[in-house]
């Protein structure tokens, strides 16, 4: 019993169990249909491509993990979501784009119509993503303004800056230089390749400095962080950059998979999904304590949740239902008064036990 409770205890608890009821899901309904009970993790190779619905998951879910990477970040230091990741991917896409094809260019079918290097596009891409997580850091850091309503403002303006940049077009790169980004290395989609380097990269900076440590530190308090030395806005203004650079290496994955840019579609809602891996992941959305590890998971149980909802026959249309029931069970559960509920429970039935042994 003691050692249920301290499991239940541990952070990554949340979202460890949501996998295994996603997961049990889709063995059940396998075993329903006669596909066998672990077809869900066939994975096989065909066109010399790795294929399976495990694959298809990590190859799907790339772009989201990426941006809960940023969006862990920014809720732990600042208590707040950057709701704009969405439309800064569409526009670092859109940029990409227009750089590689030139404005007003809607289609590019080789190399030599290029009007820049794909690098230029590529780095162009990363710039923007930076300079919008400058804007949105800015704001938050240094005027005090909330960040839901700081972020607002490139919610709005980020999807239709891009439509200008492309000059109201879908510009297309039918290039394989291009398409290798949202395609595949081998036979290894690059996307799962491209997101766990980005995995790898930020664990390694957060555990061999001292960054993680001061992000939750500035998260669970500022006031006492900054009397302790700490620069408070300055680590909240690096979050916010990170995370706009987190939405630029996901919109010229998203870009790159399509091989446009469709300023109207990429990115589209996806800072939903940011956010619900952050909270799927068991970490607190008033911020402090993070788990990255918890984000990534969460991330990817999003995309299974999406998969499993396709395959059950569920209509795109209502599979956001069935994620806003698990934002209110998540938001619930983190809830104060329901911790205390749970805490006077537990207290109350180990006292009983305690009664009973005397």
């Amino acid at each position: 019993m003691n050692t249920l409770r301290k499991a239940t205890r541990q952070q990554l608890f949340l979202p460890i169990v949501c996998v295994i009821l996603v997961l049990a899901v889709n063995m059940v309904y396998d075993a329903a249909r006669g596909a066998g009970i672990f077809n869900f993790f066939h994975i096989y190779i065909q066109n010399d491509l790795l294929q399976g619905r495990l694959i298809n998951i990590l190859n799907r879910g790339s772009e989201v993990a990426i941006l809960a990477i940023g969006m862990t970040l920014v809720v732990s230091a600042s208590s707040g979501t950057d709701i704009s990741v969405g439309s800064v991917m569409s526009l670092c896409a859109s940029f990409c784009c227009m750089l590689i094809a030139g404005f007003g260019v809607s289609s590019v079918e080789s190399a030599d119509q290029f009007a820049m290097p794909i690098v230029v596009g590529l780095i162009g891409a990363l710039v923007m993503g930076v300079f919008c997580g400058t804007f949105n850091g800015s704001l938050v850091a240094y005027l005090g303004i909330q960040p839901m309503v700081a972020t607002l403002i490139l919610w709005s303006a980020a999807r239709a800056i891009g439509l200008l940049l492309c000059n109201n077009l879908i510009v297309y790169i039918r290039v394989p230089e291009f398409g290798i980004y949202g395609g595949y290395i081998g036979c290894v989609p690059t996307p799962i390749i491209i997101a766990a380097a980005c995995v790898l990269v930020v664990s390694l900076v957060l555990k061999k400095t001292a960054m993680g440590l001061y992000i939750q530190s500035v998260g669970i308090n500022k006031k006492a962080s900054r009397i302790a030395g700490l620069n408070s806005r300055k680590i909240i203004f690096i979050c916010y950059l990170l995370c706009g650079l987190c939405a630029g290496i996901a919109g010229i994955v998203a870009s790159s998979r399509i091989t446009s840019a469709d300023s109207n579609n990429i990115g589209l809602n996806m800072e939903l999904d940011a956010i619900l891996a952050v909270a799927l992941g068991g970490n607190s959305l008033g911020g402090g304590k993070f788990n990255l590890a918890g984000s990534i998971i969460g991330a990817y149980t999003i995309q299974a949740i999406t998969t499993t909802m396709y395959n059950l026959g569920v209509s795109t249309e209502v599979t956001p239902v069935f994620k806003a029931v698990i934002v209110i069970l998540i938001v619930a559960i983190q809830a104060p008064p329901v911790k205390a509920w749970f805490k006077k429970h537990s207290a109350a039935k180990a006292a009983k036990k305690e009664v009973a042994r005397v």
